[in-house]
């Protein structure tokens, strides 16, 4: 039995860079227990504590994104960030033609760093999870 576990996501016109606004990276609720504990473990006692994620798409190609908890709020009097984001992904997002309303799946070994992504586009087969019926996707959720 494998420890690989896989996450996905419906990607927003803010994620791929479609509103041309300023992107901080990918969220991360904190509600997302088993997808926090699949990244790497990040140091809450230091100000935000970050670690890279060594991620290969489909071709093989190897892309380099941030894992970090900007968590100021508790380490400035002014600061006010207390999230979970991966960032740098705007250059394989857009290489990969990832479009508003298509799913970005991660999998891997938890705790590894290193992970695979993919676009799942609409006409793409389904992943090895059955579903019946198409849900909209809100954030992120545990395929396997």
């Amino acid at each position: 039995m494998s420890n690989e576990m896989t996450f996905e996501k419906e990607l927003t016109a803010n994620d791929t860079g479609e509103t041309k606004s300023h992107q901080a990276g990918i969220h991360i609720p904190k509600c997302q227990k088993d997808l926090l504990a699949f990244l790497p473990e990040l140091d809450p006692s230091t100000k935000n504590p970050d670690a890279w994620l060594v991620a290969t798409d489909d071709e093989g190609i190897e892309w380099k994104f941030r894992y970090v908890y900007y968590n100021n709020k508790f380490h400035s009097d002014r600061g006010t960030r207390d999230e979970y984001r991966i960032t740098h992904m705007t250059k394989a997002l857009r290489a990969l033609g990832a479009r508003e309303g298509e799913i970005l799946s991660i999998s891997g070994i938890p705790r590894s760093g290193r992970i695979r992504i993919k676009i799942r586009r609409e006409n793409d087969s389904k992943t090895e999870v059955p579903q019946p019926v198409r849900v909209k996707l809100v954030g992120w959720r545990r395929v396997h």
